[in-house]
């Protein structure tokens, strides 16, 4: 398989444009951030497939990922499920952070800063 042929694969297509057009609050206010190459003019993509994940933020050129867990996140279930996607996703060469919802909207700063950080890394 090689690297193209792992994002944004058809079958998704419709999935995607639906999560992208009924987003989070906490996904609606930290793509206002996001979009528009406004951090140091890094582009990112949400609602973005890889393999049969969609993550919420994609930055190709840092292959970051940024993920956002409300409180559906919050069981262990859905811990082990969220664990086994990042290691899946690492193990493809992305960094993967996570945020809970309630940071984007207390201290988005933080969020801004993490994507500095590894973008000045």
């Amino acid at each position: 398989m090689t690297y193209k042929n792992i994002h944004n694969r058809k079958y998704l297509i419709d999935y995607r444009k639906n999560l992208r057009n009924n987003a989070t609050s906490a996904e609606a206010a930290l793509w206002k951030s996001l979009k528009g190459k406004q951090i140091e003019g890094l582009k990112f993509r949400r609602q973005h497939s890889i393999e049969n994940y969609i993550v919420d933020f994609y930055c190709p050129e840092l292959k970051l990922i940024i993920e956002l867990d409300g409180e559906y996140h919050n069981n262990l279930i859905q811990e082990n499920k969220d664990s086994q996607r990042t290691s899946r996703l690492e193990e493809l060469g992305f960094i993967v952070i996570r945020f809970e919802n309630k940071i984007v909207f207390e201290n988005s700063q933080m969020v801004i800063d993490a994507i500095l950080e590894i973008n000045n890394s």
